[in-house]
C-alpha cells in the first residue's frame, strides 16, 4: 500500500473504537460525531475487504480480523507518539533505555542524573530498575547495569567498578559488636545470593552460623531494613555513602568480600547508537574521576 495513501483518519477511528467498543465514546475521544467514526471505520472495512467489528445493539465486538489489526495499529500510533515526544523544545532527543540494578540506581546513578542531563541534553534517558535479572532483548534495553561476574550469554560486558560487601547496621546494633563472632546471635539479613554471609565469615575466620533472617531480592531493600534496625545487611558500602555519612548506618568491621562488580552490558548483536556511546563515555569518565573505595 502506498504510504501516501494510508487511511490515517480511518485507522485512528478504528483504534479508538477498538479500545472503547463503542462509536459514541470513540467520537468523544476524537472530538467528532459518532457518525463520523462509524463512517471512517466502514471506509477502512471496505478498503480491507473485511469486517472489523460486529455491530451489536449495545456496542461493538471485534471480529477475528479486527483483533489481529488492533495491536499493529496501537503499536504504530504509540511509536509515532513516542517519536514526536522526542522533539520537545524544537530539538530531537534520542531515547536511551537503560535497565539498572536497584542498588546502583539509588546509590550511584540517581545523585548524578542532573549532571548527565546537563552534559547530554539531547539524550532522553529512560531508566527501569530490576533485581539484577534484566532481559535486554525482551525489554528492548539499550544497556543494562548489572552486578556479578560479567558472564552473561550473548552479552558484551564492560567492567565499571568493584563493590565489596561488608556488614552494615545501625549504630545501636554496632555498639554491641566487638568481634565478628558477635554477629552470630544477631539477625543477619540475606540477599538472594545465598553464599555471601558464609564467604564473609570465612574471610573473618569465624564459623558461619545457620542463617534465619529474612531474604531480599534487592540490596537496596535489604539495607532499608537494616536502617530500620531490623538486622544486619551484607551489602556494598560504596552504594550507601549517604546513609553512612549521616550515621543512619555504620560499618562495624573492615572485613569485606569481593562477590562481583558492576558491569555495563548490552547485547552483542546491538550496534551502539550515538546516545549509547554518549552514555557509556559519560559513565566511564565519571567513574574514572572518582577514588573507588578499597
Amino acid at each position: 500500500m502506498d504510504r501516501a495513501q494510508l487511511p490515517l483518519n480511518a485507522l485512528r477511528a478504528f483504534d479508538a473504537a477498538a479500545r472503547h467498543l463503542n462509536f459514541t465514546r470513540a467520537g468523544i475521544e476524537l472530538h467528532v460525531s459518532q457518525g463520523a467514526v462509524s463512517h471512517q471505520v466502514a471506509q477502512l472495512e471496505r478498503r480491507l475487504g473485511t469486517r472489523l467489528f460486529h455491530r451489536l445493539p449495545r456496542g461493538l465486538a471485534l471480529t477475528d480480523e479486527g483483533q489481529a489489526l488492533v495491536p499493529v495499529v496501537a503499536d504504530a500510533f504509540d511509536r509515532v507518539s513516542a517519536t514526536l515526544d522526542q522533539y520537545a523544545g524544537g530539538h530531537f532527543r534520542e531515547a536511551l533505555k537503560v535497565g539498572v540494578v536497584g542498588t546502583f540506581a539509588t546509590g550511584w546513578l540517581l545523585p548524578r542524573l542532573d549532571a548527565f542531563a546537563r552534559a547530554h541534553p539531547a539524550i532522553d534517558l529512560r531508566i527501569s530498575t530490576n533485581n539484577n535479572r534484566a532481559d535486554l532483548a525482551g525489554e528492548a534495553l539499550d544497556y543494562a547495569i548489572r552486578f556479578g561476574d560479567g558472564a552473561w550469554h550473548g552479552t558484551h560486558a564492560e567492567p565499571l567498578f568493584a563493590a565489596p560487601l561488608a556488614p552494615l547496621c545501625t549504630p545501636a546494633i554496632a555498639a554491641r559488636l566487638k568481634t565478628p563472632a558477635d554477629l552470630i546471635p544477631e539477625r543477619l539479613l540475606r540477599s538472594y545470593r545465598a553464599d555471601e554471609w558464609a564467604l564473609w565469615f570465612g574471610v573473618a575466620g569465624v564459623p558461619a552460623p545457620v542463617l534465619r533472617g529474612p531474604m531480599f531480592d534487592s540490596s537496596a531493600l535489604m539495607v532499608s531494613a537494616a536502617t530500620a534496625g531490623l538486622g544486619i545487611a551484607l551489602a556494598p558500602p560504596a552504594m550507601f555513602n549517604r546513609e553512612l555519612a549521616s550515621d543512619l548506618l555504620v560499618q562495624p568491621f573492615a572485613t569485606s568480600i569481593d562477590a562481583g562488580r558492576y558491569w555495563l552490558t548490552r547485547l552483542m548483536s546491538r550496534t551502539e547508537s550515538d546516545a549509547m556511546i554518549g552514555f557509556r563515555d559519560w559513565l566511564t569518565n565519571e567513574i574514572a574521576g572518582e577514588v573507588r573505595p578499597t
